[in-house]
């Protein structure tokens, strides 16, 4: 329930509005005379795209280069072939790949009996996992921005790996 504005609070707001001054007519001016003569600014970087390419990620225009399905390995297994993989299709010259992560399944948890998501948690580990890993520093050292994919590339049980220019 919503507390009633009382009659001393609502005078002390009509007072301070009575001290604001609108503002001078010459800086309004000043600023579109600004707009109008410099060129217009460059798309903001996202990450490490710039806007276009960014949109076109979005929107799955782009078509991978190359893709690493991770389903049914372990942990330790998923890392190096990861890291593997990057770093060959960095070598290669390719700029966006696909990691396949899946989902992961929704199972009941034996531990929580009173848990918020109705007895269910994720199990996709690597879901979870692989964007951690990229902030370590050899695969850091390769990738410039990550993102889930778009549904026609595998949606949330996919990422989306932009990654940098050949030196």
């Amino acid at each position: 329930m919503r507390r009633k504005t009382t009659d001393a609070e609502r005078a002390e707001f009509v007072e301070a509005f009575k001290e604001t001054r609108p503002m001078k007519p010459a800086a309004k001016a000043s600023a579109k005379k600004v707009a109008k003569t410099e060129p217009a600014a460059p798309k903001k970087l996202t990450g490490g795209l710039n806007g276009n390419t960014a949109d076109r990620l979005r929107k799955g225009a782009l078509e991978p280069d190359r893709r690493i399905d991770l389903h049914g390995m372990t942990e330790a297994a998923a890392h190096r072939a990861l890291l593997s993989f990057l770093r060959g299709a960095h070598r290669g010259g390719d700029r966006l790949v696909l990691v396949i992560t899946g989902k992961g399944a929704r199972m009941p948890d034996p531990y929580a009996p009173f848990d918020l998501e109705l007895e269910t948690r994720a199990r996709g580990v690597l879901k979870s996992m692989v964007p951690r890993w990229f902030r370590e520093p050899e695969f850091a050292a390769l990738i410039a921005d990550h993102r889930s994919a778009h549904i026609r590339h595998g949606g949330g049980g996919a990422l989306y790996v932009y990654l940098k220019k050949k030196r």
